[in-house]
């Protein structure tokens, strides 16, 4: 085998069925099967392609090292990507080494991180365990790569970026399985923990560490339902409850945690029979069926947060102005009128409406981009309270609509609609004429459909162009009327539309109530 690098990315020429290690200047970035990654281009030669989320970084010189698991090297040499200037640098914000990790996302891995915050993550998860079979009552146990580090050697998987916990579930009706998890997390926060709810059936423990980054301790569940077992995130297969529990005690790096009662069963349930072979640049082959029947049984809406939450990473820090509609509708609003921002990103046209006076409130879907408002905000000394928004979710919108229309604000979105589903649509509608009851607007611009070929209107295609006529449609439909719209180029899309919207206050009937009232009085 033998393996060139260039801006695409690796040309492997020979047998391609094996992991490949690839690191710069000594630092591991990503690990790749190519045989399973790549596309066959001629007899005998594959192309694997550089994973998205190393797009930002892949402009420089760095000595690229492609080695086997084994340590063979297959490339060794300097290379020069995009312009070539400078030294290409994987890391965050902090200064810490990122690579790639099983499902795709930047991290940072176990074998980077200290033995002191190593020691912070460990005992973290042992509190987390404790916490989950204690107060919240359910039978917990390790997973995953820590389950897996645990039974091989002892120790985390090197290229491991976060440890796992599952817990079997005492139900097997999908509903009774999301409330028992919303109601362990509910035991969980009071507890203390910073948790980030993930879908009906997962959830995130956020641990702070010492050297500034948070490690993501996930909690899934597991449970018995129509013949199969499943177990989030999305498993699905043949496992006796008798290879679960009672639970059993495994070692990772000198500490105790519960395990399955069949740790080996356990794992060849996970990763197939080849468990035992190390293999950085394992993927997950699920049956579709089981990811199907878990997405309609307990998932959410929130396929894109991962890629939203790297994007506003990656950019971190960078200078921004504010857009070209943001001062346009900052030009028309009345001094000192509180505007709430819906779909803020990193705060560049909420700071802005800041600087002119007015109280902002801030929301978006990411928690990164949520986290660099507040502290552009705090640096500024600017009227700027950021939150989290979950469209998707009809609590989240109910609870902000009443909390919003008590301050009587004018809203504000630039390229929200287009990154929505219809059913986060319909919620935003429902939100802005809960907003605004009291009178005032919703001003939103979002790229829209045209004649003739249009660039993609965002980073990785997490933003889609709407047809102008089903938005108007939407709005009339919710009840909203349209004062003013505008299709126009601007400097930043050839194509987007401006729209000013107000919800009518409508004298109900209350004819219905009133015989309800009448009805349940008697």
């Amino acid at each position: 085998m033998s393996v060139s690098v260039d801006d695409v990315g690796l040309t492997v020429t020979g047998a391609a069925d094996e992991p490949l290690l690839v690191s710069f200047d000594g630092a591991y970035v990503w690990s790749t099967t190519p045989a399973r990654d790549g596309v066959r281009q001629l007899p005998g030669r594959i192309q694997v392609g550089w994973p998205d989320v190393l797009a930002p970084y892949l402009d420089g010189r760095s000595r690229v090292q492609v080695t086997r698991t084994d340590g063979t090297v297959l490339h060794d040499a300097e290379v020069a990507l995009g312009a070539g200037h400078g030294r290409i640098s994987v890391v965050d914000g902090q200064g810490h080494p990122l690579s790639v990790d099983k499902v795709g996302h930047l991290a940072r891995a176990f074998a980077d991180t200290s033995e002191v915050v190593r020691e912070e993550i460990l005992a973290g998860t042992g509190r987390v365990l404790e916490d989950l079979r204690g107060p919240g009552g359910v039978e917990a146990y390790l997973n995953y790569g820590a389950l897996l580090g645990a039974i091989r050697d002892g120790r985390m998987l090197g290229h491991d970026t976060d440890t796992d916990v599952c817990y079997l579930s005492a139900h097997g009706d999908p509903v009774d399985v999301i409330r028992e998890s919303y109601r362990v997390e509910r035991v969980m926060r009071d507890r203390g923990w910073d948790v980030l709810r993930m879908s009906g059936g997962d959830f995130k423990i956020l641990l702070p560490l010492s050297d500034g980054r948070n490690c993501h301790i996930d909690v899934f569940v597991a449970f018995h339902a129509a013949g199969r077992f499943f177990q989030l995130g999305n498993r699905s297969g043949q496992l006796e409850r008798s290879a679960i529990l009672p639970v059993s005690t495994v070692s990772l790096h000198g500490h105790d945690f519960p395990a399955p009662a069949d740790p080996e069963a356990m794992l060849a349930f996970v990763y197939g029979p080849g468990w035992r072979t190390p293999d950085p640049s394992f993927k997950y082959a699920d049956p579709p069926a089981g990811i199907r029947r878990l997405d309609g049984w307990l998932r959410g809406f929130r396929s894109d947060m991962p890629a939203w939450s790297e994007h506003h990473a990656a950019h971190r820090g960078r200078p921004e102005t504010p857009s070209e509609f943001g001062q346009v509708v900052a030009a028309r609003l009345a001094p000192e009128v509180p505007v709430v921002d819906l779909g803020a990103g990193r705060g560049r046209d909420a700071l802005h409406f800041a600087r002119r006076g007015h109280e902002v409130r801030a929301y978006d879907f990411s928690r990164p981009a949520v986290a660099q408002v507040r502290r552009r905000a705090e640096r500024a000394g600017l009227p700027v309270t950021a939150e989290r928004l979950l469209l998707d979710e009809l609590r989240f919108v109910a609870a902000i609509g009443g909390q919003l229309a008590r301050s009587a604000p004018e809203l504000y979105s630039r390229q929200l609609l287009g990154c929505l589903t219809p059913h986060a649509r319909a919620h935003l509608w429902r939100l802005a004429r809960m907003a605004t009851v009291a009178g005032g607007a919703f001003h939103l611009e979002y790229a829209a459909t045209g004649p003739g070929p249009l660039p993609s209107p965002g980073p990785g295609g997490l933003v889609r162009r709407l047809d102008p006529d089903l938005v108007a449609r939407e709005i009339a439909a919710s009840g909203g009327v349209v004062d003013d719209q505008q299709l126009l180029a601007t400097g930043e899309d050839p194509r987007v539309a401006r729209l000013q919207v107000r919800w009518p206050r409508a004298v109900p009937d209350l004819s219905d109530l009133e015989e309800e009232i009448h009805v349940r009085a008697h």
